[in-house]
C-alpha cells in the first residue's frame, strides 16, 4: 500500500513541478482569465498524465509487480489513478465550461483581445486549426471516461458488463490523447513537461490499442483441459483441476491466474490451489460462489472443456526468513494456503523455506464441508502445519487477541492474510496496536480487480 500511495504522489508531484518549470510566472497571473487559462493547461496535464500510467497499467506489465508487491497491488494503483483522472478532469471542465456560463449569465465580462500575431511555425498552424475539432470531441469524450469510470466504481454492476464497458475506456483515451495534443500549450512541447507527456501518451495509445485488440497478456496465454470437477455443497465452492501440456511457465504458491472458459464474461482471476509438479502439469482453482459468475461455473464448466489460462501473477509467495509464520484465511481466501502446503509437503526432504520454520494456520469460516476440512487436515498434516479451523457460527469470530493466545511467539512471525478486505484490515489495526511491524511483516492478497 506504501508503494500505491508513492506512486500515485510522485504522479502528481512530478508533472507539477514540471509544469511549473514550463509556467514559471503562472503564480504571478493577473486577472480571472489568466488564472483560468493556467489552471486549464495544469489540469490537463495532471489528468492525461493520471490516465497515460492508468492505461499502461491495464496491460499487466510484469516488470514493476516486484516491486510494488504484485498485481493486485498495481491493479489498486491502477484503480486510484482513474479515481485521480476523473476527479481532476471534472475541475479541468469546470475551469473551461464555468467562466463561459459565467459569461454568458452576465457575471462575468470577457476581456477584449487584440490582434493574434501570426503563427509561424507550421506544426503550430496545423495545431491552431484542430483547435475546434479537438474541443468539441473531447468533451464528448470526457462525458464518457466519466461515464465509464463510473460505472467501474459501482460494484453493483455485473463484471460480465463491467468487462464489456471499461474496454470502451481506451477510445476515450485515444479521443483525449488528440485533444491533449492540440491544445496543450505548444510552448510546452520543448520543455521537460511536454517531453514527458508525449511519452507517456505515446505508451498509452499503444496500451490502448492492444486493449482494445484484446492482446492484454496474450504473451502469457496457455490453453488447458478441465480434467475434473468437484463441488463442496457445504461451503459453495467448486474445485476444478485443468490440465496445462505445453506453455505454462510454472508457479509459486500463493500466485494466481486469470482464466477464462467463455469469451463473452472476459478472464476472471482466481488464486491456484495448487503446487506445480512439471511432470503433472495441472492447475486447481476453487472458485466459491459469491456472484452471477462463480454461481453459473457449476453448470457451464464440464469436463474437458478447453480453458484459456493468462499468467502467473502476484508477490503473496510467503518469501521471508522469519522461524514462524501465521497464516490467516478467511473463507475462500485458504486457497493460497492450500497450494504452500500442498508444496511443502513435496519439498519437505529439500525445503526452499527457512531451516525450523513453524506454521499456524487459521481458518475462518462461515459455512461448513465436513469433505473439504478433512481435504485441509490432511493437507496441514503431511505439510506439519498447525491447523486452528473457526467456524463463525459455533466458536465465534478470529481476533487478534484469539490469534496472540494460540501462538505466544506471535511477535516474531510474520503474517500473510488472504480474505475478505474489511477483516484483513480490522486484523492489521489490531495487531499495529499492538505493536506488531505491520509494514514489514503483515502480507495481505488485495484480491479485488476493479
Amino acid at each position: 500500500m506504501r508503494h500505491i500511495k508513492l506512486i500515485l504522489l510522485g504522479v502528481i508531484v512530478l508533472m507539477t513541478a514540471l509544469w511549473v518549470v514550463a509556467e514559471p510566472t503562472a503564480f504571478q497571473s493577473t486577472g480571472f482569465f489568466a488564472v483560468r487559462a493556467a489552471a486549464v493547461q495544469y489540469t490537463g496535464v495532471i489528468a492525461m498524465a493520471a490516465m497515460s500510467v492508468a492505461m499502461i497499467l491495464a496491460l499487466r506489465p510484469r516488470w514493476p509487480e516486484r516491486w510494488m508487491g504484485g498485481l493486485d497491488k498495481m491493479y489498486r494503483l491502477h484503480k486510484w489513478l482513474g479515481i485521480t483522472a476523473l476527479v481532476v478532469a471534472i475541475v479541468h471542465w469546470l475551469w473551461a465550461q464555468g467562466p463561459k456560463w459565467a459569461v454568458g449569465w452576465g457575471l462575468l465580462e470577457r476581456p477584449a483581445r487584440g490582434a493574434r500575431p501570426p503563427i509561424t511555425n507550421p506544426v503550430e498552424a496545423v495545431f491552431s486549426g484542430l483547435r475546434g475539432a479537438a474541443e468539441g470531441v473531447g468533451e464528448w469524450a470526457f462525458y464518457a471516461a466519466v461515464l465509464l469510470i463510473a460505472l467501474a466504481l459501482i460494484r453493483a454492476v455485473p463484471y460480465r458488463l463491467f468487462y464489456k464497458i471499461h474496454g470502451l475506456l481506451a477510445v476515450a483515451y485515444l479521443v483525449l490523447v488528440f485533444h491533449a495534443v492540440v491544445l496543450t500549450r505548444f510552448s510546452y512541447w520543448t520543455a521537460p513537461v511536454g517531453w514527458v507527456m508525449a511519452i507517456l501518451m505515446a505508451s498509452g495509445t499503444f496500451a490502448a490499442g492492444v486493449v482494445l485488440l484484446r492482446r492484454v497478456g496474450a504473451s502469457r496465454q496457455v490453453r488447458g483441459r478441465i480434467a475434473t470437477l468437484q463441488y463442496y455443497p457445504g461451503v459453495k465452492a467448486l474445485e476444478t483441476v485443468i490440465e496445462v501440456p505445453t506453455g505454462w511457465p510454472g508457479h509459486r504458491p500463493g500466485q494466481f491466474a486469470f482464466a477464462m472458459s467463455d469469451t463473452s464474461e472476459g478472464p476472471h482471476p482466481y488464486t491456484i490451489a495448487s503446487g506445480w509438479h512439471a511432470e503433472r502439469p495441472q492447475i486447481t482453482f476453487i472458485t466459491k460462489e459469491l456472484g452471477d459468475h462463480t454461481r453459473r461455473l457449476r453448470e457451464k464448466l464440464s469436463v474437458g472443456q478447453e480453458v484459456r489460462i493468462e499468467g502467473p501473477y502476484g508477490c503473496f509467495t510467503f518469501d521471508d526468513d522469519c522461524r514462524r509464520q501465521i497464516w490467516i484465511g478467511g473463507g475462500i481466501g485458504i486457497t493460497p494456503f492450500i497450494a504452500r502446503m500442498k508444496h511443502m509437503a513435496l519439498r519437505g526432504e529439500a525445503p526452499d523455506w527457512p531451516q525450523g520454520q513453524s506454521v499456524d494456520l487459521f481458518h475462518a469460516t462461515g459455512d461448513v464441508d465436513e469433505t473439504a476440512l478433512a481435504k485441509l487436515a490432511e493437507d496441514a498434516a503431511a505439510a506439519d502445519v498447525r491447523l486452528h479451523v473457526l467456524v463463525s457460527g459455533r466458536d465465534g469470530h478470529l481476533t487478534g487477541e484469539r490469534i496472540r493466545e494460540a501462538v505466544p511467539q506471535w511477535g516474531a512471525a510474520s503474517i500473510w492474510f488472504c480474505g475478505p478486505a474489511g477483516f484483513g484490515a480490522a486484523l492489521r489495526r489490531d495487531f499495529a496496536a499492538s505493536g506488531f511491524p505491520v509494514d514489514r511483516r503483515f502480507h495481505q492478497e488485495l484480491f479485488e480487480m476493479r
